[in-house]
């Protein structure tokens, strides 16, 4: 997606304290990745940063948008996000639950996971996009949130480098598709691997390119090992 015009250059801690100052004391930032992918589960992170830090920004000053953060970059700044964080959680949907729910639905539901695990319950929650009306909580949905909310932007960090390592796990369990270079998104090796084997357990069947190979009666792979550990 593309920059806004105007947006600033990094993430700041504006919108934070504008919960701050409607009574919020203990803000987190929603943000999930993996929505678009073929493969795999959505997964999504809470970040809760201490706001009276006045070092906070500096502490964190790597951390953007994960998508405009490579690999190496994401790696060493999620375990700087959990020590800087007081709250850090993870949530996630199965891909049985986003064929079942379809993806909006998941990704609210990987979302409030996320949040009911954050400790001590947050008061104010910033989102990138969504809301969760499910919760009571005061919320801002961002457009642009993982550019211009530092907490959306940590939890995006943390949300892709979980994911990332989960696909990574997946591509051993279910060879053949480039999982742990593609992390499950439609790229040429992907399409090449569904031509030649079939979706696997993992493939979203409910999503346009896995139903087409379905309909034309393309076998099923069966999962080679139990699914890896998601929390």
């Amino acid at each position: 997606m593309s920059r806004p015009p105007g947006l600033s250059p990094l993430p700041d801690l504006r919108h934070e304290r504008a919960l701050a100052r409607r009574g919020c004391v203990l803000v987190v930032g929603l943000d999930e990745v993996g929505r678009g992918a073929w493969a795999g589960p959505v997964v999504a992170a809470a970040v809760g940063l201490p706001l009276e830090s006045r070092h906070l920004r500096r502490q964190l000053s790597g951390v953007r948008d994960s998508k405009q953060m490579s690999s190496r970059e994401r790696e060493a700044w999620e375990p700087r996000i959990r020590q800087a964080a007081w709250g850090c959680t993870i949530g996630v949907a199965s891909v049985e639950e986003i064929d079942a729910l379809g993806i909006l639905v998941a990704t609210r539901l990987a979302m409030l996971r996320a949040t009911t695990m954050v400790v001590p319950s947050p008061d104010g929650l910033l989102i990138d996009y969504l809301t969760l009306p499910e919760l009571a909580q005061p919320q801002l949905a961002l457009k642009f949130g993982d550019q211009r909310s530092l907490s959306i932007a940590a939890a995006s960090v943390v949300a892709k480098v979980h994911r990332d390592r989960l696909m990574v796990e997946f591509d051993r369990i279910h060879p053949g598709y480039g999982l742990g270079g593609n992390k499950g998104y439609g790229t040429a090796a992907h399409r090449a691997g569904l031509d030649r084997h079939g979706p696997s357990a993992i493939h979203r069947r409910s999503f346009a390119p896995i139903a087409r190979l379905l309909e034309a009666k393309q076998p099923l792979q069966p999962s080679l090992a139990p699914a890896p550990g998601i929390r």
